[in-house]
């Protein structure tokens, strides 16, 4: 039960006036929730920037290109002609020392009028510029009379923002929620926040959304700093519980004699790296200890992780138990299977999928199997954690790309059985500090290498101006019968963009108009059953260039393909454009992929771009990628920070994640059922962090 004492900062968005319908799906949109966002959303959404108004010079004075405040008379208008809406509407405005042209465009007539009345005395705050020798000012952001500046910040803070959503009703819904902010108890003990001197909670979060100095939403400041120590002591807290749990002593043990995993081995067109090798053996090991096992297996993108979970899963069909698989999308679930059902049948190992698209009597009969143990090897998407998925002994959960899914979800599958042992993929190479924050203390396997006999893939940076020289390149490779993929990054335009990208669709239909029915397309947004059909075109050959977003990151298998173009690479992440080079390079042929950017290229985006072109090793890509922009695209996911985390960031709090690290595992030696006013308190900690799925672990057996 989440404590009552929180219950104001759980309302909804919606309670706020000035919220409604529009605003709520802005803010779902900005806040990544598919429900309603509540309060402690908004309040944990920190600045990214502030804007500085203290400046206030008069005219003369001031800097072009810097942001000022000016206290100026209103001395008349030039609305726009009206034959021309485009041309600017004009407010021009001085003091004592000079003129300031106040520009507005498309602006309503008798919204200036109001907002700038002619003889009135005005503060307008905005970045000056200089056009034509002359200050200009281009829709000022801010416009106050006398008794409005008496109210106006000296700092405002700037925050990350969704189309459609305004900055400023951004603002007034979070100064609303700040004021609704009940007197939280104190989790941090004592000696941390003397050692750390960290602020009371309830200041951090005032002082980062109203910064009194600049430095005040910096994320190294004490404010900020305070507030992810909270969410890396939450996160670390909650994988306390959910270890103690997992690594209690396990009755029987799950590995057989090895006569099944030989038969795959044998199977196998090629032969097992050595790194393959000894991450079998660890987990054949771990399968026989007493306490149960918890390992992750990275490696990069075509090393081969799917072969030994496969031998993992055959090692506990030696005596008679089952496994699962679950991975996050129906596409990576079926590649899973496509290459697991070959090697499975030559061991006499019974397979199946369960995804949202098997349904009635099929998903029935798939369910009556696995109830009756006829099936030992059950691979699917989150359909696995249904209710009425029941295994008849589930010996062995196997998760991918673990990070996509949360706690609630990797336990819903281990209850499906008795001490179920625990394997986590992850086809992002994941740096050592990240596993401790993510993972906890979990044994790591790493596959190094790449199976044998596949080619070096040639990687280039072509600007977009040479467009049309690479689609003339792409036709030459059809002609030849190559395959290709050419990746975009979003599915339809999107106003948000300040250069337009070219959308999926808008790209087919120029592709199809010079190449005709052998360019096929697949998005996010199309049916399951259609991006299949599609798929299935494009490995039978039937279809030569297949036009794609980032679908294909993951897990789609055409050993044929060996062209990718990605347009608007510089709009991906490091680790992005690793796992979609991954897609090409998988037969015998030598692969090439083009990455298309738009000029002129950011100081990131160009070290990106050399990066990816001298390195095809993951775990090296994975340790740039760190350094340019910490975690959140090493592990594919899209902001900037940590995963799961919203406030903490690697490359600022990393000496944090190792003292959330050690109070929780004190904590959990000292109070493990979080007991009395600090154990209460803790709870309520867990809640606001979003990690309170955790908490019922405490009673678990």
């Amino acid at each position: 039960m989440r404590p009552a004492l929180l219950n104001p900062l759980f309302a909804p968005v919606t309670s706020l006036s000035g919220v409604g319908p529009k605003q709520d799906k802005l803010f779902r949109y900005l806040l990544g929730r598919e429900e309603t966002p509540r309060l402690i959303d908004l309040l944990l959404h920190l600045p990214a920037s502030v804007i500085d108004r203290r400046a206030r010079p008069k005219i003369r004075d001031a800097v072009p290109g810097t942001v000022v405040t000016l206290e100026v008379t209103v001395d008349r208008h030039r609305p726009s002609p009206p034959r021309n809406a485009r041309a600017p509407y004009l407010v021009y405005a001085s003091d004592d020392t000079g003129d300031v042209v106040l520009t507005y465009f498309r602006a309503k007539a008798d919204y200036v009028e109001k907002l700038l009345p002619v003889g009135s005395k005005r503060y307008v705050s905005g970045t000056l510029q200089m056009f034509d020798g002359v200050p200009q000012m281009v829709h000022p952001d801010r416009v106050v009379d006398e008794a409005g500046f008496a109210k106006l910040s000296g700092i405002d803070p700037v925050y990350p923002l969704t189309e459609g959503l305004a900055l400023g009703s951004l603002r007034r819904a979070i100064a609303q929620a700040l004021q609704k902010l009940p007197d939280l108890p104190e989790w941090i003990s004592p000696e941390v926040i003397r050692r750390c001197h960290f602020p009371p909670i309830k200041e951090a979060l005032n002082r980062v959304h109203v910064p009194v100095e600049l430095a005040d939403i910096l994320p190294d400041g004490p404010f900020w700093s305070r507030l992810a120590f909270d969410e890396l002591l939450a996160g670390q807290l909650a994988l306390a519980l959910v270890r103690s749990q997992l690594r209690r002593p396990a009755g029987n043990r799950h590995a057989g004699d090895g006569h099944l995993r030989r038969k795959i081995i044998d199977a196998l067109p090629y032969a097992l790296t050595s790194s393959q090798r000894e991450a079998a053996a660890a987990i054949a090991h771990d399968l026989q200890q007493p306490l149960r096992m918890l390992r992750l297996l990275q490696g990069d993108v075509g090393s081969g992780k799917t072969v030994v979970a496969l031998l993992a899963a055959a090692a506990v069909a030696e005596v008679g138990r089952q496994a699962a698989l679950m991975a996050p999308t129906e596409i990576l679930a079926r590649q899973h299977i496509k290459t697991v059902t070959p090697l499975a049948e030559r061991a006499g190992i019974r397979v199946a999928i369960l995804t949202g698209r098997e349904k009635g009597k099929e998903r029935r009969d798939i369910l009556t199997r696995l109830e009756a143990g006829e099936i030992d090897f059950l691979v699917g998407t989150h359909a696995l954690i249904q209710d009425d998925v029941i295994f008849k002994s589930l010996a062995l959960a196997v998760v991918d790309e673990q990070h996509r899914f949360g706690v609630r979800e990797r336990l819903a599958l281990t209850d499906k059985g008795e001490a179920v042992d625990v394997l986590v993929l992850s086809a992002t190479p994941i740096p050592r500090t990240l596993v401790l924050t993510y993972f906890g203390d979990m044994d790591v396997s790493e596959l190094r290498e790449k199976p044998a006999g596949r080619q070096p893939i040639d990687t280039r940076a072509v600007p977009m101006s040479r467009l049309g020289e690479v689609m003339d390149a792409v036709g030459r490779a059809i002609d030849k019968g190559k395959r290709v993929y050419w990746i975009v990054p979003l599915v339809e335009e999107s106003e948000v963009m300040e250069v337009t990208l070219t959308d999926a669709e808008q790209r087919f239909a120029s592709l199809q108009e010079r190449f005709g029915d052998k360019v096929g397309l697949v998005h996010g947004k199309m049916r399951g059953p259609d991006k299949d059909r599609i798929m299935a075109q494009f490995a039978s050959g039937e279809i030569s260039l297949l036009v794609a977003t980032t679908v294909v990151e993951v897990g789609v298998d055409v050993p044929e393909a060996s062209i990718m173009v990605i347009e608007n690479a510089e709009r991906f992440g490091l680790a992005q454009l690793h796992q979609l080079r991954g897609r090409i390079g998988r037969g015998s042929e030598a692969s090439t992929c083009l990455l298309l950017y738009r000029e002129p290229l950011s100081e990131m985006s160009k070290a990106r771009l050399t990066v990816i072109r001298e390195t095809t090793d993951g775990f090296r890509i994975a340790e740039e990628d760190l350094k340019l922009r910490g975690e959140g695209d090493v592990l594919g996911i899209r902001q900037s920070g940590l995963p799961g985390y919203r406030i903490a960031r690697s490359e600022v709090h990393g000496q944090l994640i190792a003292q959330a690290r050690d109070e929780a595992l004190r904590i959990m030696k000292e109070n493990p059922k979080l007991t009395g006013p600090r154990g209460e308190a803790l709870r309520s900690l867990l809640y606001l962090y979003e990690r309170g799925e955790a908490l019922p672990l405490m009673g678990a057996g």
